[in-house]
């Protein structure tokens, strides 16, 4: 006897990303950046603002494609030659 399934095939949940509330959404936002933050204040420390707010920025796209940290900001501190991404970079 072949072996039937009689359980009905749910249909699909119609909003399967239902919208955070605003807290939990500015939790989750703030707490996500939190560690770029930090990185780019202490990043700025020993080269310049502009630059760390370049390299955080990057880091911040790269996990928005869905890197991990670490992984964004490897990836990025690869880019840099002296201190710079771009030869005669003013700042």
């Amino acid at each position: 006897m072949p072996n039937i399934n009689l359980n009905p095939i749910p249909y699909p949940n119609p909003n399967p990303n239902p919208k955070p509330s605003a807290k939990s959404l500015k939790d989750s936002v703030l707490s996500a950046v939190d560690p770029l933050v930090k990185y780019g204040l202490k990043e700025g420390k020993h080269t310049s603002f502009p630059h760390a707010l370049r390299e955080t920025a990057a880091i911040a796209y790269l996990m928005g494609m869905g890197y991990d940290f670490m992984m964004a900001r490897q990836t990025v501190e690869s880019w840099e030659i002296d201190e710079m991404f771009y030869p005669h970079q003013p700042y």
